[in-house]
């Protein structure tokens, strides 16, 4: 028994005169339904329609129609539906409203006026399923991108859906994370999964679907394989760490002692919570260290922070590059960094209408733009498709082709596999 269905549904965002989704007929039954496609091609459009978003919050135009645990799409409000359905954003900080990890996975049960022991048994349970609880008293604004992908499922979990839908839940997690989350997911009644990293997904899932120009089919193709590292000679020191330690409340790393090199690409990898982003923030300079010293060698630095669309704010693609051109006296047309990420075709859009992916990539045409001479990228292909990430790992060897020295934190393997020429874990307080 189908416990969601759409029927010949077409959806319109507001001023696109082409469908986001077009004649979707779709029945989602017990099980892990996983779907996948390219950037833009209207997984999160699909997704949103399950709790009421597409078209209640963001408007526009809808054709056909549909019904979710018993309730009609079109008809039913969005606090009606979110009691049958628990939605979990591409963005886990889009959804976070209490300071504290507890109180943030207690939220939705206070709203359903839940008795507060059944409350506290469900908020540790939840907890418990995603692999969380010590975080139980940590404040939300200390955890980390992945540790927050965690809580927000949590969160969801405990309200017991009838269905649970996951838009990109691993993007930011580690392998220990990525396995908890998978585990919580063993035994809910259904699940509507859209990912970019299968790692696995397709033999867990009982229906496989892509999704592409607003249509659905049914199978996943395979992701091409990487092209093979390009040997690289650093250059001279660009930046060093001495005697470093670090942390936004007290000190998360210390003890720290680095050395990066012009043309060098360094990865970041080790579990989340583990000091990645504290790192880069602090070589950054948008930390100060606790202890120790901090040195960058002339030129501009580009960063990339987690919530990449946190650095968009001009009216196209194509300003938000300009506008980094022209503070950095960079002498290269905008088209150069824009063809390079793939978005020629986007440049004139509005950076906050794209999905999650396209976004991604404007963000980093944006910082990296104008030849930066130390580029820090944290997570940058999240929400990335193969085809994305294949053009940001050219970027990346671009860069370091010039003489910038990268340094960037990420759990993607192939693309610590095609880019990295240092691995450094980041674990326990050490860098390793």
């Amino acid at each position: 028994m189908a416990i969601a269905s759409l029927r010949g549904l077409s959806y319109w965002y507001p001023g696109q005169a082409g469908p986001a989704l077009a004649e979707v007929d779709l029945e989602v039954g017990e099980g892990l339904t996983l779907v996948a496609g390219p950037s833009g091609g209207g997984k999160s459009s699909l997704l949103r329609c399950f709790n009421g978003l597409v078209p209640h919050f963001y408007g526009g135009r809808i054709k056909g129609g549909g019904e979710v645990a018993g309730l009609d799409l079109l008809t039913t409000p969005t606090r009606r539906l979110a009691r049958a359905v628990g939605f979990v954003f591409q963005n886990p900080e889009a959804q976070l409203v209490s300071p504290v990890v507890e109180a943030e996975v207690a939220f939705g049960l206070e709203n359903l006026a839940v008795p507060r022991r059944e409350m506290r048994a469900r908020v540790e349970a939840a907890l418990a399923a995603v692999g969380a609880l010590a975080l139980r008293q940590r404040r939300v604004a200390t955890l980390s991108g992945g540790e927050r992908q965690l809580v927000a499922l949590a969160s969801v979990l405990a309200m017991e859906p009838r269905l649970v839908v996951l838009d990109e839940p691993t993007s930011q997690l580690d392998p220990e994370g990525s396995a908890a989350l998978l585990a919580a997911l063993f035994g809910l009644p259904a699940v509507v999964l859209a990912e970019h990293r299968l790692d696995g997904l397709p033999a867990l899932a009982a229906r496989r679907l892509t999704m592409a120009e607003g249509r659905v089919r049914e199978g996943i193709s395979a992701p091409p394989p990487p092209a093979p590292r390009r040997p690289r000679a650093p250059g001279h020191v660009a930046w060093r760490l001495e005697g470093v330690a670090a942390g936004p409340a007290g000190p998360l790393l210390a003890g720290v002692d680095l050395v990066g090199r012009a043309g060098e690409v360094v990865a970041l990898t080790g579990p989340n919570g583990g000091g990645k982003t504290t790192l880069l923030r602090t070589l950054a300079g948008l930390l100060p260290p606790l202890a120790g010293r901090v040195e960058r060698r002339g030129g501009r630095t580009a960063y990339l922070p987690q919530d990449a669309g946190a650095l968009l704010h001009r009216p196209t693609i194509r300003a938000e590059v300009e506008l980094t051109l022209g503070r950095s006296g960079g002498a290269e047309p905008p088209e150069l960094v824009l063809g390079e990420l793939g978005l020629l075709e986007l440049a004139g859009r509005y950076p906050r209408d794209l999905s999650a992916g396209e976004r991604q990539r404007a963000a980093i045409a944006a910082v990296i733009a104008g030849s930066p001479a130390l580029a820090l990228l944290d997570e940058p292909t999240r929400g990335m498709d193969a085809m994305a990430a294949r053009r940001l790992r050219d970027a990346v060897d671009r860069l370091a082709g010039q003489g910038c020295a990268v340094v960037l934190a990420t759990h993607d393997r192939d693309l610590v596999e095609a880019v990295a020429d240092r691995v450094l874990t980041v674990s326990g307080g050490e860098v390793r």
